[in-house]
């Protein structure tokens, strides 16, 4: 049972489209960065180029509202799971997996979304990886509409990923988003999470599938924020802000 029920704030139309509207800007960014590339640049010049295009916006880079962190993204590579800080001293390679995460608040509201990069010499079972996660994405908010258990979502996700061979990372959760980065309710990736929590209209959420070559586990890595997989194996991650409509789910990030 999901002890947050209580809490989840629902929203109207207008507050919808406003959220929208700092989607835009995360989906924006993502159409340039693929368009400029990524090999050969430092993980710091991206974040700097991701803070200069919210800041053009007059919106503000959402995560650096989280005590303690001081960039616009979290740039994870390879094994880095998720919160790999920016950093003047590692380019991008052609073999990397690169998972750009952006948050972005404007005027108040908040959205959030993440995209898994891959290049030419990524190998055929990495793209596999990173295929599956964007699949099992789209997969689970195709799946929503309201009066379904929200449970529905972490079905899909490891049903689609466990077919293919690969594990969800069960200690992240997707959540709630938009009066704040991180709301009500948790929405987990797995399939027995015994949430009972039934969808709504107007509800607004942040999906995010985080999948693995290895076992599941995590670690620390040297880095302050940083999570790992704790054998070292390879993850993707994907998310979409979607809002919960009368119909199903829109992409507010899309």
């Amino acid at each position: 049972m999901n002890n947050n029920k209580r809490q989840v704030k629902l929203k109207s139309a207008e507050q919808i489209s406003r959220i929208a509207e700092a989607g835009q800007i995360i989906s924006d960014i993502f159409v340039k960065i693929e368009k400029n590339g990524l090999v050969g640049r430092t993980t710091w010049e991206i974040d700097s180029f991701i803070d200069e295009s919210i800041t053009k916006k007059k919106a503000r880079a959402a995560f650096k509202t989280k005590t303690g962190y001081r960039y616009a993204s979290c740039i994870s590579l390879n094994e880095v799971i998720v919160h790999g800080q920016p950093s003047k001293k590692r380019k991008i390679k052609p073999s990397d997996i690169v998972k750009i995460d952006i948050g972005v608040s404007l005027k108040g509201f908040f959205a959030d979304s993440c995209k898994t990069f891959t290049f030419t010499e990524c190998p055929p079972e990495s793209m596999r990886l990173v295929n599956t996660c964007e699949n099992a994405l789209m997969s689970a908010i195709s799946a929503i509409s309201p009066g379904k258990p929200i449970n529905i979502i972490g079905q899909t996700i490891e049903k689609i990923t466990q077919e293919q061979g690969f594990n969800v990372i069960r200690n992240m959760t997707g959540h709630g988003v938009g009066f704040l980065l991180h709301e009500p309710p948790t929405v987990f990736n797995f399939a027995d999470s015994g949430d009972d929590y039934i969808i709504k209209e107007g509800l607004v959420l942040a999906i995010e599938p985080i999948i693995t070559s290895g076992c599941g586990q995590i670690k620390k890595d040297d880095d302050t924020w940083a999570l790992v997989t704790a054998d070292s194996e390879l993850s993707a991650h994907f998310e979409h802000t979607i809002a919960v409509t009368e119909t199903g789910a829109i992409l507010l990030t899309g």
